[in-house]
C-alpha cells in the first residue's frame, strides 16, 4: 500500500509543481488579508467560481519554499480517486513536505477524520477549500476545533470596482455607512459613477471569471450552477439524482415571483414535493449559495409561517430568469453584501431586520419612509447616487467588505 503511494506521491507532485508554476491573478480578495496564515489548520469554504483556489495559490507563493516542500492537490482529480489523504500525507511528510494544500475536499470521503489525524500526527501546515455546503461542525467537532473556518462570498461591489478600474477602494463598516453615508457617497463619486458599475455589477460583477470573458460569462455561470447542483450537492447530502431537477425548477420559480414570503402550498405542488421534503431541498441550496432562505426576525417566527426565498446573487437572474424581478433582485444584492457578517431576517414593518435592532426597506429612487414610522429604520434606495437622513443608497451596500 506505501509503495502503491509513494509512486502515487510522484505523479501528484509534478501535477503540484504544474499548477504551482501557472500565472496566477495578481488581485486578492478580502478575504487574504483576514485570513491568520500561521493557524495550522485553514479552511475556506464558499461557492464556485467564487475564488478560493486562487487565494490557495496565492499563499503557496508568497511563501519562500522550493517546490517539493509543497503539494498542491485536488480532490476531483482523477490522480486522486480512491486515494487516501492520511497517506499521502504521510508520504508527503516523510520526504520533507511542509505545506499541503487541498482543494475541492468535499469530493475526497472521509475527509474530516483524515483532516483530524493529519493534524495530531504531523507537523505540517494544512490549507484546505471546499464547497460552502460542507458542515465540518456537524461532521466533527473535534475537526471544528482544531481547523479555522472562513466563508468566502461574491465578489462585493467595491472588490468588482477594483478589478474594473485599477483603482483601491476602502470597505466600511455597517455603522459608518449609516452614519457617514453622504460623505462616503461623495468621496466614492469622486473616482467612479457608481450607478453605472453598480448595473454593470448587477449584471456580471459577482465572480472573478467575469475577466475571462464577458461574452463566455453566462454559460460559465450555469455550469456553476449546474455542477453544484448535479455534483456538489449530490454528493454531499446524497441526493437521489432523479430529484435534483426538482431543485433546478425551484430556482427558476424564484426568478420572477415577487420577493414575498413563499406561497408553501403552490412550491410544493409546482415541484411535486411534500413540504418537508421542499424545506430540505431548500435548506441545501442555501448552504450550497444558491438561494438565500431569510428567516423570520424576533417576535415573528409564528408556527408554519414561510421564510422569505431569494437567488444568491443578482448575476443568477441575469442568467436564469427571462423577465427578473426587480424587487427580488434588489433584495437579493442587499442580503448577499450583508450575510457574511450580518444577521438578516425580515420583518413585519420593513423588508428586514439586521442583527435584531436595524429595519430597512429596500426599494426604487421613490421609496419613501412611511413604512418605519415609530422604529429605528433606513431606506435603501436604487437609482440614487446620494442619499439623505436616513435614505441611503443601495449600491453603497456594496462596499461593506
Amino acid at each position: 500500500m506505501i509503495k502503491g503511494i509513494k509512486m502515487n506521491l510522484e505523479t501528484l507532485q509534478k501535477i503540484s509543481v504544474q499548477i504551482l508554476s501557472r500565472d496566477i491573478p495578481s488581485y486578492k480578495r478580502y478575504l487574504y488579508s483576514k485570513i491568520d496564515f500561521s493557524s495550522k489548520l485553514i479552511g475556506i469554504k464558499g461557492a464556485r467560481g467564487t475564488g478560493k483556489s486562487t487565494i490557495l495559490l496565492q499563499y503557496a507563493k508568497s511563501l519562500d519554499f522550493v517546490p517539493s516542500k509543497i503539494l498542491y492537490i485536488s480532490c476531483d482529480h482523477p490522480a486522486m480517486s480512491g486515494v487516501s489523504l492520511y497517506e499521502v500525507a504521510t508520504s508527503f511528510y516523510a520526504r520533507g513536505g511542509k505545506l499541503l494544500i487541498i482543494d475541492e475536499i468535499h469530493k475526497s470521503q472521509n475527509f474530516s477524520s483524515e483532516l483530524k489525524a493529519i493534524y495530531d500526527v504531523f507537523d505540517l501546515q494544512v490549507i484546505f477549500s471546499g464547497s460552502s455546503a460542507l458542515q465540518i461542525e456537524h461532521e466533527s467537532a473535534d475537526l471544528s476545533r482544531r481547523a479555522v473556518i472562513h466563508t468566502l462570498g461574491v465578489l462585493s461591489l467595491r472588490e468588482f470596482c477594483e478589478l474594473e478600474t485599477k483603482k483601491t477602494f476602502k470597505s466600511f463598516s455597517l455603522d459608518e455607512i449609516l452614519s457617514n453615508h453622504e460623505y462616503i457617497a461623495a468621496t466614492i463619486m469622486k473616482e467612479i459613477r457608481p450607478l453605472e458599475q453598480f448595473n454593470n455589477y448587477c449584471e456580471y460583477g459577482c465572480y472573478p471569471f467575469f475577466q475571462e470573458s464577458l461574452v463566455d460569462y453566462p454559460s460559465k455561470l450555469l455550469e456553476v450552477i449546474n455542477v453544484t447542483i448535479d455534483s456538489d450537492l449530490c454528493g454531499i447530502y446524497n441526493i437521489d439524482p432523479s430529484k435534483l431537477d426538482k431543485l433546478k425548477k425551484i430556482i427558476y420559480m424564484l426568478c420572477s415571483s415577487k420577493p414575498y414570503e413563499v406561497n408553501i402550498s403552490k412550491l410544493s405542488s409546482a415541484v411535486g414535493a411534500s413540504w418537508p421534503t421542499l424545506q430540505k431541498y431548500l435548506e441545501r441550496m442555501d448552504a450550497g449559495s444558491l438561494i438565500h432562505i431569510v428567516r423570520g426576525g424576533t417576535g415573528m417566527r409564528a408556527v408554519n409561517r414561510p421564510d422569505k426565498l431569494l437567488l444568491d446573487n443578482p448575476n443568477l437572474f441575469t442568467v436564469l430568469c427571462a423577465n427578473s424581478d426587480i424587487g427580488a433582485l434588489r433584495e437579493s444584492f442587499f442580503v448577499s453584501q450583508l450575510r457574511l457578517d450580518h444577521q438578516v431576517h425580515y420583518h413585519d414593518r420593513g423588508d428586514f431586520i439586521v442583527d435584531d435592532t436595524l429595519v430597512f426597506e429596500v426599494g426604487g429612487a421613490s421609496k419613501n419612509t412611511s413604512q418605519l414610522e415609530g422604529q429605528k429604520g433606513y431606506v435603501v434606495a436604487d437609482s440614487i447616487e446620494v442619499g439623505f437622513d436616513n435614505k441611503i443608497p443601495l449600491w453603497l451596500i456594496g462596499f461593506l467588505y
